[in-house]
């Protein structure tokens, strides 16, 4: 496919062609767990919405690609990153080029583990950087390092997970959706981008419940300079609960495996293991404790499904 130009790639009808599903299905789904204590469970299945760009990705990088208007499109992820993937992803079907500064330098002279076979497959160029550099990746200066080092200075920029204002304000529409149809809106959280822009669509129809899939209770300072950034201030009911991240980010403990293999069974969703199977985990422990009324309807945002 030949690069889009900026002449035939601006805008958002430049990525109608992709088609995506929207709104996406509401399924409410029976579960004893949930039943017992007078909760309906609802699953939002943003993982239909494409079959490329999945899940919040893209509501996340729909914005993002009008905004690149033809451009290279560089961003960051770890060697695992869903993110990455769908980046990579959407510029093969885009024909847009695509940069992706993965952490950890150590892992440029390894074989690529299948996520990173898949961005390069993709026809996303690989650039690895020392996880120090990584970590400053925000600083002007460092970026500009890695913008000059990666031979992509004109490129438009993607942070890490996808999360800035344009992300934000396009992943209101999943809360407007899900307004009138759910008491609560709960999703697994990265970056926080996806909660943040639910809470503002989702504002006054609800509350909106964050669940951290990383150790560190950083994020909620995070949301809201989302937030602000997005809005020019906080919007929405919104609140983490930072106790399921078993351990920390692409941490699956065995009892998560089996807790993630049996919802499947019960229910023939494919459960991905980083972040939903955290997320519904969470919302059975909650039901057991009471944290809904009864007559409660909680809607699960299904972020993604299980990669590869």
């Amino acid at each position: 496919m030949a690069p889009v130009t900026s002449s035939d790639a601006s805008g958002p009808d430049a990525l109608t062609g992709l088609r995506p599903r929207l709104p996406s299905p509401l399924r409410e789904v029976v579960d004893g767990r949930f039943e017992r204590h007078g909760i309906r469970l609802l699953l939002k299945r943003d993982d239909l919405i494409h079959p490329e760009l999945v899940g919040n990705k893209w509501r996340k990088l729909a914005p993002n690609l009008a905004a690149a208007d033809g451009r290279t499109v560089l961003t960051f992820g770890g060697a695992y990153s869903n993110h990455l993937r769908a980046t990579a992803a959407a510029g093969r079907l885009l024909g847009l080029r695509t940069v992706g500064v993965v952490r950890g330098e150590e892992l440029a002279g390894r074989p690529l583990n299948p996520s990173l076979a898949r961005c390069a497959a993709d026809g996303m160029r690989l650039h690895f950087v020392p996880r120090s550099v990584y970590r400053r990746r925000t600083d002007p200066d460092t970026l500009g390092e890695v913008l000059r080092a990666a031979e992509a200075g004109d490129a438009y920029v993607v942070p890490e997970g996808g999360s800035n204002a344009a992300a934000v304000r396009g992943c209101q529409d999943l809360g407007r959706e899900l307004a009138g149809e759910a008491d609560v809106a709960a999703v697994a959280c990265g970056t926080g981008g996806t909660l943040a822009g639910l809470a503002a669509g989702f504002a006054g129809a609800g509350r909106s419940l964050g669940i951290p899939v990383l150790r560190g209770g950083f994020l909620t300072g995070e949301i809201r300079a989302l937030q602000t950034e997005a809005f020019g201030g906080p919007r929405g009911d919104w609140s983490l609960d930072e106790r399921f991240h078993a351990g920390g980010f692409a941490r699956v403990p065995a009892a998560l495996e089996v807790f993630a293999a049996d919802f499947e069974q019960r229910h023939g969703v494919p459960v991905e293991r980083i972040y939903v199977a955290k997320l519904l985990h969470a919302l059975v422990t909650l039901v057991e404790e009471g944290a809904f009324p009864r007559g409660s309807a909680v809607a699960a945002v299904i972020t993604g499904r299980p990669f590869p």
